[in-house]
């Protein structure tokens, strides 16, 4: 995929638009190109993988109720072996498995992904990196998406969660149709770090 020098901010009276122009130096959010951003997204490699995930839900504002509309979510993953496939374009590196969605007016989205591989030398969870960006706002990192049947995933690591984290990050996909299955829904809020 080619990627374009321009920046892609929603919104020319944007804060971030200085940052988005910054090619080398942006957040790979804003590298989506000449895409026609909208709610469902097919990661690179799908087709090829054993373990598909199709994870979908509803990025709500801060109410908790009210649909979020034209949210840009970004994410980005390691393969099925737990190793981040490195690219290159126009001397800026990227991870080649990742993709974006814009909500809908019902702030609903769906990617078409796989689960990722562990990778135990470096005692890697299984992750799915997100990055939210609202309309006028500058984009911010929420906490990664895991996985329940994660070996590396300690009673620990799940005590500290469900105490001091957020224990909905922990995704518990069901296989349908040869295909793992997963809602994942997000509520917005003024510190920029809640998901539901």
């Amino acid at each position: 995929m080619s990627l374009s020098h321009k920046g892609f901010a929603q919104d020319s009276s944007d804060a971030s638009v200085q940052l988005a122009d910054n090619y080398l130096e942006r957040s790979p959010l804003y590298d989506y190109g000449d895409l026609q951003l909208n709610n469902t997204f097919t990661i690179p490699d799908y087709e090829t993988k054993t373990n598909k995930l199709k994870i979908s839900g509803t990025i709500y504002e801060s109410d908790g109720v009210t649909p979020a509309k034209d949210v840009i979510l970004y994410i980005d993953q390691a393969d099925e072996h737990g190793d981040f496939d490195l690219r290159e374009d126009n001397d800026k590196r990227y991870v080649h498995h990742r993709g974006w969605i814009k909500t809908n007016a019902d702030g609903q989205y769906t990617f078409y992904t796989f689960i990722p591989g562990n990778d135990r030398r470096y005692n890697q969870l299984q992750q799915l990196f997100p990055i939210i960006k609202e309309p006028s706002k500058p984009e911010y990192e929420i906490g990664s998406f895991l996985f329940d049947d994660d070996p590396l995933l300690s009673k620990l690591c799940r005590k500290r969660m469900a105490k001091k984290g957020d224990p909905s990050r922990i995704l518990k996909p069901v296989k349908k149709d040869g295909v793992f299955v997963v809602q994942k829904d997000i509520v917005l809020n003024s510190t920029n770090s809640n998901t539901k």
